[in-house]
């Protein structure tokens, strides 16, 4: 069985850092596609990130040159280093991954920056 854990929300200032990291098991990660999304209160779900199995990388374009998606494929786990938070970055951050179909995704970890 699939699953997914997030870690590594928590509050930080405006202009701080933050690492969220997405491990998994029942998946050999590395050959996945693996997405952040994130949903603030009110709104819908937005996507962040994406690392394919290929490595290439793409990020919505509010975050572009502040966070970064990673993964260690020893770990099984993907990171997102996320740099100059701002407060409009609040969110419940989640991965997803498609694993031979169907879609998974990590319970969420609540990011909070304050301004």
């Amino acid at each position: 069985q699939v699953q997914l854990v997030n870690s590594g929300g928590g509050l930080v200032q405006a202009g701080g850092s933050l690492i969220l990291s997405c491990a998994a098991s029942g998946t050999i990660f590395s050959s996945n596609t693996v997405a952040w999304y994130r949903q603030a209160p009110g709104k819908q779900r937005e996507f962040v990130a994406r690392i394919t199995s290929f490595g290439t990388t793409d990020y919505v374009d509010s975050v572009k040159g502040r966070f970064t998606i990673s993964r260690d494929n020893a770990k099984n786990t993907v990171y997102l280093q996320m740099n100059g938070l701002k407060p409009e970055d609040t969110a419940v951050y989640s991965c997803m991954a498609v694993v031979r179909g169907s879609k998974y995704w990590g319970q969420g970890t609540q990011v909070t920056v304050s301004s």
